[in-house]
Parts: structure tokens; C-alpha cells; sequence
């Protein structure tokens, strides 16, 4: 597995835990940066409240729907939150993979938000890497 295995897929599955252990898989847009995986999600998401109390996040090339072929490339890492302006540069990178299906999405959800954006950016180092 290496960063560039997650940047060419369009989606992966992003495992995070809960408090308890049991896995919880959600398929997610992804871009890596350096020798980051970065990940843009809601701020009031299951997994931004999983990641506050468990950094641990298992990565794995997936669909749309978050099935995962067989022999799929994963690994495992950890994850950080990111603030306002680290947030910021997240929409920069996946604006950069995603082109217009970025803005397709973002734009219209910030109209109907009254300009608020709230969404938390992620950063995902992996282990050995």
C-alpha cells in the first residue's frame, strides 16, 4: 500500500471506532497532500466525535457505496482534526482531485447554510510511513 494507492481512488472507506471498539466504515472523498490523507466531513459527524475520542483509523480503497473489493489496498493510521484554516486548505486539495463534483457540492450546501461552512477538515498519517 502506498499514500498514492488512496489519492487515485475517488472514494475510500474510512474506519473509525467507537468507544466500545466496534468499527464503523463510511465511504469518503479523499486527497492525499505530502505524506497526508486528507478527508472533509460535517463538524457534527459520528466520526469527528469518534476521532475526538480515538485517533486510530483504519483507510481502505472502496466504491461509491463503501464496498470493498477483494485485495483492496488498506492500512492503518491515525487521525487528527484539523482547525478553520487547516480545514480551509483541506477544500483546497480535494477541490484540486474533484474539480467541478467538489463545487457542485460545497457551493449549494454554503448558499443554503447562509455562508456558514461547517465542516471539519481531517488529516490521516499512516504507520511506517
Amino acid at each position: 500500500m502506498t499514500l498514492q494507492d488512496f489519492s487515485r481512488s475517488e472514494y475510500v472507506s474510512l474506519t473509525t471506532y467507537r468507544k466500545d471498539g466496534t468499527p464503523v466504515a463510511t465511504p469518503v472523498w479523499a486527497a492525499a497532500d505530502g505524506d497526508e490523507l486528507y478527508v472533509w466531513t460535517r463538524s457534527d459527524s459520528w466520526k469527528v466525535k469518534r476521532l475526538r475520542n480515538n485517533p486510530r483509523v483504519l483507510v481502505t480503497v472502496c466504491d461509491v457505496r463503501g464496498r470493498i473489493a477483494e485485495g483492496a489496498p488498506s492500512a492503518e493510521g491515525e487521525a487528527r482534526l484539523l482547525d478553520k484554516d487547516g480545514t480551509a486548505g483541506v477544500r483546497k486539495v480535494l477541490a484540486r482531485k474533484y474539480t467541478w463534483k467538489f463545487w457542485m457540492v460545497d457551493w449549494p450546501a454554503t448558499a443554503v447554510r447562509l455562508g456558514k461552512r461547517p465542516h471539519t477538515g481531517i488529516a490521516v498519517t499512516f504507520r511506517g510511513a
